[in-house]
């Protein structure tokens, strides 16, 4: 083995790259079905902080790199980088919960899904993930773009501190008043982070009373009448509500390309949902949406909405992605929504569009700083590893030619390997590497983002 054998002392499995299960362990760090070709020298599965401590110095003693994962839910699978060790958070799964201070404490392997499950029978909630895999630890750093997010602020906003072990190999908690550009940073480096965070203090919230759910799809054809009033009725959009509109193939039935859009509503009352849902009948060629047998202002909840996507985000599957924000004109943003149908790869790929609005509330000091009007997403996906190269071509070529109207990315969906873009603002990422530089001299933390 290389590294001189198991380490003394650990509580979980280590495996080299030379060793008997490591390429098993080095496709299960990736949720992605399409594993990058890069070769960690060793993954450390950690079970505790002592774990985590121990593989940091295995990668001194070895003169590598680190990187960490919590879930492996990249979809560039960021963490995966040659030669390094790699130190996988996933079994740290670990939640506490203060019902009555609405705090929780929660391990950077817990699935943002079984967060919101867990929460729900407490009448609490935190702004989870879209999908079922992301672990906390990834979703949280890069942001966290979640449920009610328009409401309460992306996911990091909810964080308030965390406990995190260093460059050098020490855990220290930090917050608002304790190792304050720890905290800064982590909320928003993403996987350019240069710690492994341990545990989140997060500030929960009260469960939203009401979730009802509409949706309504249109034939291709209307892309155009759809789309403009989507974009016009963006300032109108109740912050409780996430409208969004999907180009796919194979709705209901209906083989597509088709224009879907969807209202999920997180309300105070059931009263206020419907009144919020009311603006998707203001479509003004509603009465020729495609037959649906989706019901209207449906009751549901954020663990079902996050089920109910398992059909757009199947797991296992083999994904290339891109994304932009922008605040553009609907007139100069439609030949790119034109060109995305039109040339819409097989189901389940599409182009997600959410009207996101005016960032609110106010965002407090961090590195979390890409935010726009709008935000777009395409997503290729495919079981055939044929359409790889066919699909990531078709991700970056689509955001590559709307890329002047864009005003930055979303770490989550990046495709920085093939089209560069900016994730952060230019001041927010010198003060990062500022940062870096103090805490992380030589460079330990990697990432396939940013090798060193």
């Amino acid at each position: 083995m290389m590294g001189g054998g198991p380490l003394s002392g650990f509580h979980g499995s280590v495996v080299h790259r030379d060793g008997a299960g490591y390429e098993a362990a080095r496709r299960a760090a990736v949720a992605n079905g399409r594993v990058p070709d890069r070769r960690p020298a060793t993954i450390v599965r950690a079970r505790t902080a002592d774990d985590v401590v121990a593989a940091i110095a295995l990668a001194r003693r070895e003169h590598r790199g680190v990187t960490v994962r919590s879930g492996g839910h990249s979809w560039s699978g960021a963490h995966l980088a040659d030669d390094v060790v790699l130190i996988d958070l996933s079994d740290l799964t670990s939640l506490e919960v203060d019902r009555e201070a609405m705090t929780a404490v929660a391990g950077p392997g817990l699935r943002s899904s079984d967060l919101a499950a867990a929460l729900a029978p407490l009448d609490l909630f935190f702004p989870t993930g879209h999908c079922t895999g992301p672990g906390l630890g990834g979703f949280l750093l890069q942001g966290g773009f979640g449920w009610n997010s328009r409401v309460l602020g992306p996911a990091c906003m909810s964080v308030e501190a965390i406990d995190v072990v260093t460059a050098d190999g020490r855990l220290v908690h930090a917050g608002p008043a304790e190792n304050e550009d720890l905290y800064w940073a982590a909320r928003g480096a993403g996987p350019l982070f240069f710690g492994a965070v341990l545990r989140y203090h997060l500030r929960l919230a009260p469960r939203p009373a009401a979730c009802l759910l509409s949706v309504d799809v249109y034939p291709i054809e209307l892309l155009e009448e759809v789309m403009r009033w989507v974009h016009a009725i963006g300032p109108e959009v109740p912050r409780t509500m996430e409208l969004m509109a999907f180009i796919r193939r194979d709705v209901f039935g209906h083989a597509g390309p088709v224009v879907m859009v969807a209202g999920p509503t997180l309300a105070d009352s059931e009263e206020q949902a419907r009144a919020d849902l009311a603006l998707l009948e203001s479509c003004p060629v509603r009465d020729r949406a495609l037959p649906s047998p989706a019901p209207q202002y449906a009751a549901t909840d954020v663990v079902s909405l996050v089920a109910e996507n398992e059909e757009l985000y199947p797991t296992g599957w083999r994904y290339a992605a891109d994304n932009m924000w922008t605040h553009a004109p609907i007139d100069e943003l439609l030949p790119g929504v034109r060109r995305i149908a039109e040339t819409l790869p097989s189901a389940p790929s599409h182009l997600m569009w959410m009207n996101w609005g005016e960032p609110r509330p106010q965002r407090p000091d961090m590195a979390f700083s890409s935010e726009d009007h709008i935000y777009m997403a395409v997503y290729g996906i495919s079981q055939d590893a044929a359409r790889d190269a066919a699909n990531v071509t078709w991700v970056t070529d689509r955001m590559r030619e709307m890329e002047h109207l864009s005003s930055g990315i979303q770490l989550a969906d990046e495709n920085l390997a093939r089209r560069p873009a900016r994730f952060m603002a230019p001041e927010r990422l010198a003060r990062l590497q500022e940062i870096r530089a103090r805490r992380d001299p030589d460079g330990l933390f990697r990432s396939s983002l940013w090798p060193g």
